[in-house]
């Protein structure tokens, strides 16, 4: 039993594509605004880490570097964090309020791993330039910038 084609054609198989292109051009023209801003030289946003770092006698480490941020609309923090004798073991050191308004600023971090987990030499850091951006009454999380580094721990 062999089926035929309708003959008739249905309004919906002209409609289909016709709002398939209009959709992506409205997705088109709600991107290109964006795309713009981004290139009117606008800051880059950005986070560095000091190649040193200091370790005292009581396992205090002090982490720095600089950041530089531009429209945040909730609280912004630079997070660190290093890790030495494991990749997956990283020990949370300290947060620092940022200010963002373009302008590049030093932070510096300080906090305590657990006694005998950080050393001096050889280390790897994280910093993070979040911010906790409210969207529905949550504060939720917006990344500015972010970088790894290997640095150095020193006695002091």
């Amino acid at each position: 039993m062999s089926r035929s084609m309708p003959t008739s054609t249905s309004t919906s198989t002209f409609l289909r594509p016709a709002l398939s292109v209009a959709a992506g051009a409205a997705l088109l023209l709600l991107a290109a605004p964006a795309v713009t801003a981004t290139a009117v030289a606008v800051p880059s946003e950005s986070v560095t880490v000091d190649p040193v770092g200091r370790i005292a006698a009581d396992g205090t480490v002090t982490l720095s570097g600089t950041y530089r941020c531009t429209g945040n609309t909730g609280p912004v923090l630079v997070s660190s964090s290093v890790g030495q004798k494991s990749d997956d073991v990283r020990h949370g050191i300290g947060g620092t309020r940022a200010v963002c308004d373009g302008a590049e600023h030093a932070w510096v971090n300080t906090g305590k791993a657990t006694p005998d987990d950080l050393d001096p030499g050889a280390a790897h850091v994280e910093a993070t330039l979040m911010e906790l951006r409210p969207e529905g009454g949550l504060p939720l999380p917006r990344f500015h910038a972010a970088q790894e580094r290997d640095i150095t721990l020193t006695e002091g």
